[in-house]
């Protein structure tokens, strides 16, 4: 299920039911780590995997979920295979979070936990990708989507409860967690502490070159680092984009169109007044009447209002329904019938009396169809872009719903189809270094999340409603470049290699001089190395460290006081030799702020360790029960090891 989700994210139904899988790749939070409990193959049929308390998880589960995970996985990892993702560990855990989500789904309803279908229907009503023209949920829409995905609404209210479920249970174990100050003291105490120490550094580059290698050296250098060399999975894009200049043609308007604009809005071409207008609202009419006076007398409305203790409101450039809406008609209608400077009022309104005074009166001229046709065109352009653009897209979506092809699609809307070089997840050639424009971005990403034999897709390209149809052409599998092709390349990381594991002998000597007695400047002096630096910092700082740490800080803190030990620097330019010279300890116990940040860290272990073991007990109390010889045979069928 996980994989239509992935599939059609990019389309215009793009975020349907993504909400369903959450709960369960979030419930790695708690489950992901709670393995290899209470297991035995008694009481399962053939199809099978495992059985919690009276459910059973069977082929088409795991299966199912291991593909669905891929696609997630794939998210981080775009060149990830499902051997890949099998190797790593990925398919044991997804049988534990299945056996997991499911114990404690069935725990809660042991427990007479219940998610009602209006609640059900609330989740799925908010999506907002189901969402229709009127902001509402579109019941066709939603049943048109299963359909086209082979989907049943039984199998989505399932998912929707069974998630929902697990949130209710662990959610409050995790934030339930409250620690001891004496506990976070220690700890607290811990991130305190500050080492210094010396860095030296053995540089690869300074090691001579050595001979040039031989043609045997290389192949056996080649064979042994064929990963290097290996060129990740390529694809070719088959696409054809649709943009609103495809589409400009039929959006432009006639001039009976035009026409039509006009008369349908003519009231706003018409010779209209525009007034501004100073007005005062006075709750009762004795004072309305007596600051009225004062007006007329030769007060400033404004200065009157404020010697009432009021405030004059200033409305400025308003037309007689305008103003009408603001306060009622027959106001509107004494305020625009009197001269400029006049006062009027007090009239009585819907929030008291009002005093208003006319400050000044423009008379805005009607304007003809020839002035404002360009005006209308580009209005009723936009519109009827919009609205052809839509209904391409619609149109497409249909055909591929109807199960046509890129060509037929392609054939049928008069669209250009253009196909991409074999190209990476990154849209690379990695044998030109040629990039895709990045305007295609989508259209690549959309490519490398379907599966060989999957439909063509829609997919939005850009703000303005393009958007693209996509679908995957060749795909050539992760393989190594030919030697002959990278001679040039292997040899020159051979040398470095070689360079390399001279510059880790020279670095070995010199820590065995450091380890035997030997102070650090002096043993890289002696090796023609340069001089050390110092290094310092807190374990705070440590796990503040943006990025991550620096290698040598963090290893300087797995280490004794006074020793030393070797460090490969990054991207193969040398060894390092760290050498720990001082520890200051800390005392946490007068540093509020320090014992605070430690409560909350631990409490949040805490509550995870907490959600962990409530999950280990609910798959206990129901009891597991797992078929290891049926988890073999989904594992080599996902492989395809046992073809």
């Amino acid at each position: 299920m996980l994989s239509f989700f992935r599939r059609i994210i990019n389309s215009r139904v793009g975020f349907i039911v993504t909400f369903v899988v959450l709960g369960v790749i979030a419930l790695a939070f708690a489950a992901g780590d709670v393995t290899n409990l209470s297991t035995g193959s008694g009481g399962l049929t053939g199809n099978d995997v495992a059985k919690v308390g009276g459910k059973d998880i069977t082929v088409a589960d795991l299966t199912t979920r291991a593909n669905d995970e891929l696609q997630v996985a794939r998210q981080q990892q775009p060149t990830l295979d499902m051997a890949g993702f099998v190797a790593a560990g990925g398919f044991d855990g997804t049988l534990q979070r299945l056996i997991t989500t499911s114990a404690l789904e069935e725990f809660g309803r042991d427990q007479g936990m219940v998610v009602s279908k209006r609640a059900v229907d609330g989740q799925i009503a908010s999506i907002p990708a189901l969402q229709g023209p009127n902001g509402q949920f579109d019941e066709t829409l939603y049943r048109r989507i299963l359909a086209e995905r082979k989907l049943t609404d039984q199998q989505v209210r399932a998912d929707i409860v069974r998630d929902t479920l697990v949130a209710q249970l662990t959610g409050p174990t995790i934030g339930a967690s409250q620690i001891p100050q004496q506990v976070a003291i220690p700890y607290a105490s811990l991130l305190l502490e500050k080492r210094a120490g010396l860095i030296g550094f053995v540089p690869a580059a300074a090691v001579p070159a050595g001979p040039a290698p031989t043609d045997a050296e290389l192949q056996t250098f080649y064979g042994r680092n064929l990963n290097r060399y290996s060129v990740p999975e390529r694809r070719t894009i088959r696409y054809a984009v649709v943009t609103p200049a495809s589409v400009a043609a039929s959006a432009k308007p006639t001039d009976a169109e035009i026409a039509q604009a006009y008369n349908r809005n003519k009231a706003q071409y018409q010779p209209t007044e525009k007034r501004t207008i100073r007005q005062v609202i006075v709750a009762d009419q004795a004072g309305a009447t007596a600051l009225a006076a004062k007006v007329r007398a030769g007060t400033p409305i404004a200065a009157a209002a404020t010697q009432a203790g009021l405030e004059a409101a200033l409305i400025e450039g308003t037309t007689r329904t305008g103003y009408a809406k603001q306060a009622n008609a027959a106001i509107a209608d004494q305020v625009f019938a009197a001269a400029r400077d006049a006062v009027v009022g007090p009239v009585k309104g819907p929030l008291g009396f009002l005093v208003a005074r006319v400050e000044s009166i423009e008379q805005v001229p009607g304007r003809t169809l020839a002035q404002v046709r360009n005006e209308i065109a580009a209005d009723l352009s936009k519109r009827k872009g919009t609205e052809a653009l839509s209904n391409v897209h619609d149109k497409i979506d249909d055909a591929l719903v109807a199960d046509a092809t890129f060509d037929e699609v392609a054939k049928d809307g008069s669209l250009q189809p253009q196909t991409t070089p074999a190209v990476t997840a990154q849209g690379v050639d990695p044998l030109t270094g040629a990039k895709i424009d990045p305007a295609l971005t989508a259209v690549v990403t959309a490519a490398f999340s379907a599966t060989d034999g999957d439909p063509p897709q829609l997919v939005q390209t850009a703000p303005d409603g393009s958007f693209a149809v996509v679908a995957v052409g060749a795909i050539s599998p992760a393989a190594p470049r030919p030697l002959a092709q990278i001679r040039d390349r292997v040899a020159a990381d051979f040398t470095a290699d070689r360079r390399r594991q001279a510059a880790r002998r020279l670095a070995g000597q010199v820590l065995a001089k450091v380890n035997g007695g030997t102070a650090l400047p002096q043993a890289l002096a002696a090796a023609g190395a340069p001089a050390p630096r110092p290094i310092s910092a807190t374990r705070a700082q440590l796990a503040q460290a943006q990025g991550g740490a620096e290698p040598a800080l963090a290893l300087m803190f797995s280490m004794a006081q006074g020793s030393a030990k070797l460090l490969e620097a990054p991207q193969g330019a040398g060894w390092m030799i760290v050498k720990l010279n001082q520890i200051e300890r800390a005392d946490a116990s007068r540093n509020p702020a320090a014992v605070a940040g430690a409560r909350g860290d631990i409490a949040r272990l805490a509550g995870r360790e907490l959600a962990e073991q409530f999950a280990r007990a609910a798959r206990n109390e129901l009891g597991v029960k797992i078929d290891s010889n049926a988890v073999a045979r989904v594992r080599k069928d996902l492989t395809g090891a046992g073809n």
